[in-house]
């Protein structure tokens, strides 16, 4: 059975939704492929998980002995995190909520087999 590679990135200041549009480009890759595509994205998303990748790529080499050439992404994931909620006054008196929202980041690698 493959050994799986874990890392989670908690409280991300990127939303959920973004985040998924970033790491939608990158399921099922290559680690390889996985960074290139990262590195050259725009999105502000792309930088926390490049960070969380070469992360996880640091775990299956320094942890378990893998190459980094073996490695794949099988899992990624960005799930809801708590919505913080400020307050900004505006006309007559009223008041518009203003929400942060922010998400949590998993990945989960794989060594290739065959």
């Amino acid at each position: 059975m493959a050994q799986d590679i874990r890392a989670k990135l908690s409280y991300c200041g990127v939303s959920a939704q973004k985040t998924r549009l970033v790491i939608d480009m990158v399921r099922e890759k290559s680690v390889g492929d996985a960074v290139n595509i990262l590195k050259f994205s725009p999105q502000a998303a792309a930088t926390h998980v490049q960070k969380l990748l070469e992360s996880a790529i640091a775990n299956g080499e320094e942890n378990f002995g893998l190459s980094r050439e073996d490695l794949y992404i099988y899992k990624i994931t960005a799930d809801v995190a708590p919505t913080r909620k400020w307050r900004r006054f505006g006309a007559r008196g009223r008041f518009k909520p203003i929400l942060r929202r922010s998400s949590h980041i998993t990945i989960v690698l794989r060594e290739r087999e065959g």
